[in-house]
């Protein structure tokens, strides 16, 4: 929430990239595990403050179990590319932080008089600070850093995923979880409470919860939070007229992961008038689900407020370049049989993924791409065949017209083929890949020039 002027010419004046990465598709980072995502809108721009999962070590983390040291922050002003702005916290440099933890959890950050206000938890390795969890605050001029960690965490706050809430009064809120979910008024300095914590009642009393994250449309305050309804964590909203409530709960935003993923963690915000809901889930790990990657999906209300439940797409948002390379095994719709996904490469996982077609007639569907108005005139695909085959590419659906015919050569190894188009529709498209014999054919990406 911009509050003032000057948060803003910060934005425009003294941005600073340090690595481009361009990924459209769930999940969105792919260089690193990234998890808790908390997204804000600075400006022209959509900021992301994930946790930063990594693989537990000697010495590093408990065994088989959530392990984070430090904290990125990503900007795109398309969903589409995205910046990684690099470590901007590490639990090596803050004072209070007891750095053999290795639990650097779920952050928030808010912008307030000019200043940048980064909130995360942690242990304490002073125990006089109490046990478990304590939540500190990073100070910065700009939404991607340098943050000047606080020498102390807040007082009277003890617990994990904190979030805040700046109504539009300008009264900011503290709401964070230790076995309930609390609140309190944080002072205009927004490094200390104004009002003593309170619990958040008529939520839920059986299963976890955690992860709340409080906004405002329309003048309902919705506080959304993860919660163990069965196994696993599913996506669930109460709602107020007061952001501190009382809260009734409302609803489901989105039901536990079909893979059985343990958890799940959101933020919901507006960008260039339409809703987004942030997640995680363990694409780019399935046999370990502490390394978490990010996703993004649409969200959209229903007349009266309540929030229409979200599935988790493997396409996920954004527009997609046709010169770039389209990544469609995170494809929009498939047919029913003959579509596989597999890794390129099981020992790495942050290679990506193939498209695997394997029976005549096998479809895949990838929307929004964007052929601008300059006339493209071939297609190039990086794939794979041991037997080769034909794909057919059509513009629209699969009942699309052909604008292309693919002739895969039998080759064990990747190489990229280029084929002609037969026609040319500019604008944005939805683009449609069909196996026209029964040969198989691996694909990696496909792009147009």
């Amino acid at each position: 929430m911009i509050t003032n002027n000057k948060c803003l010419w910060v934005i425009l004046c003294s941005l600073v990239a340090f690595v481009k990465l361009s990924w459209a598709q769930n999940p969105i980072i792919t260089n690193q595990f990234s998890a808790d995502p908390t997204a804000r809108v600075f400006g022209n721009k959509i900021y992301l403050y994930p946790s930063h999962d990594i693989l537990p070590q000697l010495g590093q983390g408990r065994p088989n179990w959530f392990c984070m040291a430090d904290y990125h922050v990503f900007s795109s002003d398309n969903l589409t590319d995205w910046t990684d702005h690099g470590v901007i916290i590490s639990q090596d440099k803050v004072n209070w932080v007891d750095f053999a933890a290795y639990s650097m959890w779920a952050p928030d950050c808010v912008c307030k008089n000019g200043k940048y206000f980064f909130y995360f938890p942690a242990p304490a390795k002073d125990k006089a600070l109490g046990r478990g969890f304590s939540i500190g605050v990073a100070v910065s001029d700009t939404p991607y850093g340098p943050f000047i960690p606080q020498n102390e965490p807040i007082k009277n706050v003890h617990g994990i995923d904190p979030c805040v809430f700046i109504d539009n009064d300008g009264q900011a809120y503290l709401y964070w979880a230790q076995g309930e979910m609390y609140v309190a008024k944080l002072k205009e300095n927004m490094l200390e409470l104004e009002t003593m914590p309170q619990v958040i009642e008529n939520l839920p009393q059986q299963g976890l919860k955690e992860g709340p994250f409080t906004f405002e449309r329309k003048g309902i305050y919705y506080l959304t939070y993860p919660h163990v309804k069965n196994k696993t964590e599913r996506l669930e909203y109460a709602i107020s007229t007061s952001p501190m409530g009382p809260f009734k709960v409302a609803g489901i935003i989105m039901d536990e992961h079909p893979n059985g993923c343990w958890t799940n963690h959101q933020s919901i915000t507006n960008f260039q008038n339409q809703w987004y809901l942030f997640y995680h889930h363990n694409d780019l790990s399935p046999k370990f689900d502490k390394n978490r990657s990010v996703c993004i999906d649409s969200l959209n209300f229903n007349a009266d407020g309540t929030i229409q439940k979200v599935t988790p797409t493997l396409r996920g948002v954004g527009i997609t370049a046709a010169t770039a390379n389209i990544q469609i095994d995170r494809f929009s719709k498939a047919s029913n049989s003959g579509v596989s996904v597999e890794f390129l490469d099981t020992l790495n996982t942050f290679g990506g993924w193939k498209a695997v077609l394997d029976k005549p007639n096998a479809w895949l569907q990838y929307n929004n791409v964007d052929f601008g108005e300059k006339r493209l005139k071939t297609v190039q695909m990086r794939t794979q065949s041991r037997v080769g085959g034909i794909l057919s590419l059509r513009s629209k659906d699969i009942n699309g017209p052909i604008i292309a015919e693919v002739f895969i050569p039998k080759n064990r190894e990747w190489n990229i083929v280029t084929a002609p188009l037969s026609m040319f529709q500019s604008g944005i498209q939805n683009i449609c890949i069909s196996l026209i014999d029964d040969k198989s054919v691996n694909i990696d990406w496909i792009k147009f020039e």
